[in-house]
């Protein structure tokens, strides 16, 4: 079974099963040991150096594990591979927001997106939920769906000893994200011991949600009627408006496509932020977004994954 050929199996499971709430994911062993480390590291004084050496240390053993995964079956290695992947889950996820709410049960759609994003949902509206939710689908669209794709297919280019490297990449990847989840934020804990985690994170990033933003979102929003136009429109102008280099670029795709504006004043911890805005507020937030922004990403998956395979079957044909 060639490594291309497992990468789509992997992403057919996803597609089929997404993460099972049950299942010991790989990412909890991932976070567990982060946390184990941070314990010990962060009592030295030296925060940029130790935060440094934990972030460095996750990836490494990380991908040494994997690598060595690689060798036992090609079934264990097309499992772990499907765990890099969360397609279903973004749009199961995005799914359940939307049941909620045809519910009318605004607390309980309160109780729900708290657990996908980090602002604070206490005083959130039907819109304000809504617009939480879409703006969660479009930036993990990257980290979640399109960027484990990318290492994985350039894995699947190199290869040690007969082993290709598809699985060691893109779980590689998967630590470099949690290690930003739980230790990129610029507050006092984490300013210097998360910031060569953040700074991982921005630069295995760049690539995958650029091509997400400037290609696989404006050619679904084609396929969907949702208009290429405007989405690469406003991905050109919004793109580099976020905090954050690389969520932006996603995020201003789908406003785009969609007709809508993310940012504006939003609360994190106490206190409110006014976040540039990206879109255009063509039309106000309605609950049939949610739907709408998961059938974008599902297409951008796929478009992706075609992407890829194409490119990766080229070079080794030509070389």
């Amino acid at each position: 079974m060639g490594a291309i050929e497992k990468i789509w199996i992997a992403y057919l499971l996803d597609l089929l099963l997404g993460d099972p709430y049950w299942f010991p994911h790989p990412v909890r062993f991932i976070g567990f040991y982060i946390s184990t480390l941070e314990r010990y590291l962060y009592r030295f004084k030296l925060k940029k150096i130790m935060g440094g050496f934990l972030a460095i240390t996750a990836i490494v053993t990380t991908m040494a594990i994997s690598f060595y995964l690689t060798k036992l079956s090609n079934y264990v290695e097309v499992f772990l591979l499907y765990t890099t992947l969360a397609t279903k889950s973004l749009g199961k996820e995005g799914k359940k927001i939307y049941n909620i709410l045809k519910k009318r049960d605004l607390e309980l759609a309160k109780k729900e997106i708290s657990y996908l994003v980090s602002r604070e949902t206490d005083e959130m509206n039907e819109e304000q939920i809504i617009k939480s939710t879409v703006e969660t689908i479009a930036e993990n669209s990257v980290d979640g769906v399109i960027a484990p794709l990318f290492y994985a297919m350039l894995g699947a280019m190199i290869e040690i000893d007969g082993i290709n490297l598809s699985l060691s990449f893109a779980m590689g990847y998967k630590a470099i994200n949690t290690l930003d989840s739980m230790l990129g934020y610029k507050n006092e804990r984490y300013i210097d011991f998360g910031y060569l985690s953040a700074k991982i994170d921005d630069v295995f990033n760049f690539i995958p949600s650029r091509i997400t933003g400037a290609i696989f979102v404006p050619i679904s929003s084609l396929i969907l009627g949702m208009g290429i136009k405007n989405s690469l429109r406003i991905f050109f102008r919004d793109r580099n408006k976020h905090s954050s280099p690389n969520s932006g670029q996603s995020e201003s795709a789908f406003a785009g496509a969609m007709g809508i504006q993310f940012g504006g004043k939003t609360k994190y911890f106490g206190k409110y932020q006014d976040k540039a805005k990206i879109g255009d507020k063509i039309k106000e937030f309605d609950i049939e977004d949610i739907k709408k922004a998961s059938r974008l990403m599902y297409l951008t998956s796929f478009i992706g994954i075609l992407f890829f395979s194409s490119i990766v079957v080229f070079i080794k044909g030509v070389g």
